[in-house]
C-alpha cells in the first residue's frame, strides 16, 4: 500500500495555469508561484465579483479520536467527485499549520487519493502566507515593547500587555517567558508569552478581511495593552499598521492548486478551530462561489468547535449562506466514542456503536438548530461490516437526515460519486434556511451560556473571577455585541477531553476571556485548553527526511 506522500509525489500535475483555465481564468488573473502553485491578483476580484454564486457546501466531522474520520479527504474527494459529474467544482480549505506537520495530526492536504498537490509544499511552507502572519505579529510586538523602551508616552502599563509574540511550531517552552533580561538597553523586563501562530489574531484578521482597506482598518483596531487609566492601547496607536500591511500585502491573496485529478482547490488562511475560528478565508470562499456551480469548504475539527464558529461567526460576518452540511464519521470512530481500545476497532461490535453513536446524534441535533439540510457521510472501512453501517444509515435516516458511504480515499472521485449524486439531490430538494445560533443583541455572557448549552449540551456554565470582570470592561468598551469564539478541547462535547460519546450533567468552565477587536469577536477559553501546543512524545518530525534527489519522506 503506498503512502500518501508517496502517492502524491506519483501524480501526474498540470500547469496551474492550465488548472485556472477551467474556470474561465487567464494567466493574466495569477501571480505564477512556480509551476504548480498560483495566487489571484488584485484586479481578479473586480472581474468575477458581480458572477452569480453557486452552492455552498461545508464539510465537517464528528469529535476527532485516534481512529480518524477524514474530513480533508472527504472534501478534495467529493471536488473530484463532482468533476466525475461534469459539474463545475471548487474546493476552499485551509492551509496547514507546521505544529501539527511536525507534531502529532499530520498535514491537512487530504488521503489516498483524495489529495491536494504538490503535498509537500502545501503542508511545508506553501507560498510564505503563516511566515508573514508571524513576521507581522511579532513586528507589532517588537514595537510595542520598543515604545515602552523608548519613554512610553503612551502610558503602558507593562502588567497589562495583552499582545502575545506567535511561532508556526508546538513549542510549549515558549508559553511563559521572560523577555528584557541583560543591560538597560535591552528592554525593559516583563513576563511575555508566545502563542502557534494559527491561534494569532492576525490570522483571523487575514481571514476575515474583505480587502486590503478592510484588512488595515482591522489591524489598527487590535488591543495590544492597556495604559495606567485602563484604557485600552491599540496597534493605530503605535503606528504599525501600515508595516503590518506591507508585510500581508501578498498573504492577502487566495492560494490556488489543484488535486490528483486536477480540481481547482482555493486554499488560504488556517486558523486552529479548538483555539481560533477555525474556517479559511472569507476572500477564498467569496472567490471560490463566483467561480463555480459547487464550493466545498471545510471547518476544523468536529461540529461543535468548526462548524459553530463557521456559521456563527464567518457566515455572520461574510454575510454567507450554507446550502448544506456534510457531517463525517467512521464506523471506527464512533466505536471508539463507545468505549472500544484502539487495537480492537476493526472487529464487528454493534453494542459499541450504539453507544458511541450519541456522538453522531448530537452534531445531527446541532446541525439542525441552524436550519440547513444535513447529509451524513461515513468513511468506508474494509472492516466496517454490513450490519454496522445498516445501523448508522437507519439511525440518521430516523433522525430525517441524509446518509451515504464514501469511498475517496481508496478510489478518489469515482468513491464519492454517490455521496456527490445525494448532496445535489438534497439541495434541489430541501432548502437552506440557514439562521445563526444567537443574536448580536444577547450579552457576552448569554451569547456564551447559548453555545455551551445548546451546542455542547453541558448543564451550566462556571466562570474564574477574573473572567467574569473581564465581560464586565470588555462590555463597558463596547464591545458586547460580538460574537463569541470559544476554544475548547476538540476531543469531548465538554471541557474535559476524557468524557466522549455524549457527556451530561457537566459544567463549562470559563477560565479566560478576552477582546479580539480587529478579529471581530470576543474570545472565552474553557477548561485547560493551550494556545501554544507542545509536541508528543514521539514528534512526526522524527520520521520526516530528504533524501540526496531532494525527495521528503515521512510527512502525511
Amino acid at each position: 500500500m503506498k503512502t500518501d506522500i508517496e502517492i502524491a509525489q506519483q501524480a501526474s500535475m498540470k500547469p496551474i495555469k492550465e488548472v485556472a483555465a477551467l474556470l474561465g481564468i487567464k494567466e493574466d488573473d495569477l501571480d505564477l508561484y512556480g509551476k504548480y502553485k498560483a495566487k489571484f491578483s488584485d484586479e481578479f476580484w473586480d472581474r468575477i465579483k458581480n458572477n452569480e454564486d453557486g452552492k455552498l457546501i461545508l464539510v465537517t466531522a464528528i469529535n476527532p479520536t485516534p481512529a480518524g474520520e477524514g474530513k480533508t479527504t472527504t472534501s478534495v474527494g467529493l471536488g473530484q467527485a463532482f468533476g466525475k459529474l461534469k459539474k463545475r467544482a471548487v474546493i476552499a480549505l485551509r492551509e496547514p499549520s507546521l505544529g501539527p506537520c511536525f507534531g502529532i495530526k499530520g498535514g491537512a492536504a487530504g488521503g489516498g487519493y483524495a489529495q491536494v498537490v504538490p503535498m509537500e509544499d502545501l503542508n511545508l511552507h506553501f507560498t510564505g502566507d503563516f511566515h508573514a502572519i508571524t513576521s507581522a505579529n511579532n513586528l507589532l510586538a517588537a514595537m510595542l515593547d520598543n515604545h515602552i523602551q523608548q519613554g512610553n508616552q503612551l502610558d503602558i502599563d507593562c502588567k497589562q500587555i495583552v499582545w502575545k509574540r506567535c511561532e508556526d511550531m508546538n513549542d510549549r517552552a515558549l508559553r511563559n517567558i521572560v523577555i528584557g533580561m541583560g543591560g538597560k538597553m535591552d528592554g525593559v523586563v516583563r513576563e511575555d508569552h508566545f502563542i502557534i501562530t494559527v491561534a494569532s489574531e492576525i490570522m483571523a484578521i487575514l481571514c476575515l478581511a474583505d480587502d486590503m482597506a478592510n484588512l488595515k482598518e482591522r489591524l489598527g483596531k487590535i488591543i495590544v495593552a492597556y495604559n495606567r487609566s485602563g484604557d485600552p492601547v491599540t496597534a493605530n496607536d503605535l503606528h504599525a499598521v501600515g508595516a503590518m500591511a506591507a508585510l500581508l500585502k501578498e498573504a492577502i491573496k487566495p492560494n490556488l492548486i489543484q488535486t490528483l485529478e486536477h480540481t481547482p482547490a482555493i486554499i488560504h488562511g488556517g486558523p486552529f478551530a479548538n483555539i481560533a475560528h477555525g474556517c479559511n478565508s472569507v476572500r477564498a470562499t467569496k472567490t471560490a462561489l463566483k467561480l463555480a456551480d459547487y464550493v466545498i469548504t471545510e471547518a476544523g475539527f468536529g461540529a461543535d468547535l468548526g462548524a459553530e464558529k463557521f456559521f456563527d461567526i464567518k457566515c455572520r460576518m461574510a454575510g454567507l449562506k450554507p446550502d448544506a452540511v456534510v457531517l463525517v464519521a467512521t464506523i471506527r470512530a464512533l466505536k471508539y466514542n463507545g468505549g472500544v481500545p484502539k487495537a480492537e476497532l476493526s472487529v464487528e461490535n454493534l453494542d459499541a456503536l450504539k453507544k458511541g453513536i450519541v456522538n453522531l446524534e448530537k452534531h445531527i441535533e446541532n446541525i439542525q438548530k441552524y436550519g440547513v439540510p444535513c447529509i451524513v457521510t461515513l468513511n468506508n472501512f474494509i472492516t466496517d461490516s454490513e450490519a454496522e453501517l445498516a445501523f448508522v444509515k437507519n439511525f440518521c435516516e430516523n433522525r430525517g437526515c441524509e446518509f451515504e458511504l464514501s469511498k475517496v480515499w481508496e478510489n478518489g472521485g469515482e468513491g464519492g460519486v454517490l455521496l456527490a449524486n445525494k448532496i445535489i439531490e438534497t439541495i434541489e430538494q430541501k432548502e437552506s434556511h440557514f439562521h445563526p445560533l444567537y443574536e448580536d443583541s444577547l450579552s457576552i455572557k448569554e451569547k456564551i451560556e447559548t453555545v455551551s448549552k445548546e451546542i455542547y449540551g453541558a448543564k451550566s456554565v462556571n466562570y474564574t473571577p477574573a473572567a467574569l470582570k473581564a465581560i464586565q470592561k470588555i462590555e463597558a468598551m463596547g464591545f458586547g455585541s460580538m460574537p463569541v469564539c470559544m476554544a475548547k478541547n476538540q476531543y469531548s462535547l465538554s471541557d474535559d477531553p476524557t468524557l466522549l460519546g455524549r457527556p451530561k450533567d457537566f459544567d463549562i468552565s470559563i477560565r479566560e476571556v478576552y477582546v479580539s477587536a480587529g478579529a471581530g469577536f470576543v474570545v472565552a477559553i474553557t477548561g485547560t485548553i493551550m494556545t501554544m501546543p507542545g509536541l508528543p512524545r514521539i514528534p512526526a518530525a522524527e520520521g520526516i527526511d530528504v533524501n540526496e534527489d531532494g525527495m521528503i519522506t515521512g510527512l502525511f
